[in-house]
């Protein structure tokens, strides 16, 4: 469920949360939720995932029969993250596994403004976007934004500003044989979108290897919003792919656990 606010005083940054509260539900529950929106949006957004009591009650009074009772929503933030000084490198790795993508989906709408409105203060000459999910359906959630985020940027010539690389890291049969059959299509069978699903859990090394080979000379922001497990994983090939010679790459890890 995508909620949308109206901006009455509202001012926000990327990567930022709220606390919201809905009385009709529960007077005393405050829930965070990341922005999804961009700053130069008129209004601002969470994205809800049914997944508990509160979560359940919001998404069926919104869907069923939306009215007064659910009309109510209370708002404390919004609250910083490190997500917000991604526009601080030249190049960005964004990592999000499952919901954790809400962060990112504010900052790259932002940048996309921001190409538009030919914004000079814009550091980020690239960025390399990683998506962890465990089933398809995920996916949903943010496939419209990055299929319009794909045509946008190569009607604009800026195609190889963003580099976007989808895992899903659960599957069966019936996937399996579905990829497999529509295997040369020119978008995917599982997300739509011209960058072809990937499966099983991303090789950090060698994906680490590869940006620093490309920008052999850059300071390159990596950005998480995921497990522990995860930013153990991605700390680890941070330390290890940079360089010790200043005039050299380095990677410089920020997390986000939820």
């Amino acid at each position: 469920l995508e909620l949308q606010m109206q901006k009455k005083g509202f001012c926000m940054e990327v990567g930022q949360y709220i606390f919201v509260n809905c009385p009709a539900i529960s007077p005393l529950e405050w829930h965070p939720f990341t922005l999804t929106s961009a700053p130069e949006e008129d209004f601002f957004s969470i994205h809800i995932r049914a997944a508990g009591d509160w979560t359940e009650r919001i998404w069926g009074g919104c869907t069923s029969h939306p009215g007064p009772a659910l009309a109510r929503i209370e708002v404390d933030g919004p609250f910083g993250t490190a997500s917000e000084d991604v526009f601080q490198y030249e190049v960005a790795m964004l990592v999000g596994a499952g919901i954790g993508v809400t962060p990112f989906a504010s900052i790259l709408k932002s940048i996309w403004y921001k190409f538009q409105q030919a914004d000079q203060t814009l550091k980020t000459k690239k960025i390399y976007f990683y998506w962890l999910c465990r089933d398809t359906g995920a996916f949903a959630w943010f496939n419209d934004l990055l299929a319009s985020l794909e045509q946008k940027m190569a009607e604009s010539g800026k195609a190889d500003f963003l580099t976007y690389r989808l895992f899903l890291t659960g599957w069966d049969n019936s996937i399996a044989n579905n990829v497999a059959f529509h295997f040369d299509t020119v978008t995917d069978t599982v997300t739509g979108l011209r960058h072809k699903t990937i499966f099983g859990r991303p090789m950090w090394n060698t994906e680490f290897a590869a940006v620093a080979a490309a920008h052999p000379r850059s300071v390159v922001g990596v950005f998480l919003c995921g497990p522990h497990a995860l930013a153990k994983s991605l700390q680890k090939s941070c330390h290890q792919h940079s360089s010790l010679d200043p005039r050299k790459v380095k990677f410089y890890f920020n997390k986000e656990n939820f």
